[in-house]
């Protein structure tokens, strides 16, 4: 009985311990993974702020234009000059 016993204790000290290597492949991957994904974010966060300096560059020159315009228009209007 006593070796039954030692037998299933070594059974079971071998299955904790597999699950402990298969544990510890699987953390370094998830942290493999992690990194990859932090690298992502981070290259996204810098496309998305040149996206967003390009979006107020774009409109600051686009009410530039416009405000142009509306000179060019001020010109354009006809006076009207009282006749005494």
């Amino acid at each position: 009985m006593t070796l039954d016993r030692l037998d299933a204790l070594e059974i079971r000290i071998r299955d904790l311990v597999k699950l402990v290597q298969d544990l510890k492949r699987k953390n370094v991957s998830l942290e493999d993974d992690l990194r990859l994904a932090r690298e992502r974010v981070a290259v996204r966060d810098d496309e998305n702020r040149r996206w967003e300096q390009e979006r107020i560059d774009i409109r600051s020159r686009i009410e530039k234009v416009l405000g142009e315009i509306d000179l060019l228009e001020c010109l354009d209007e006809p006076k009207e000059v009282a006749v005494d």
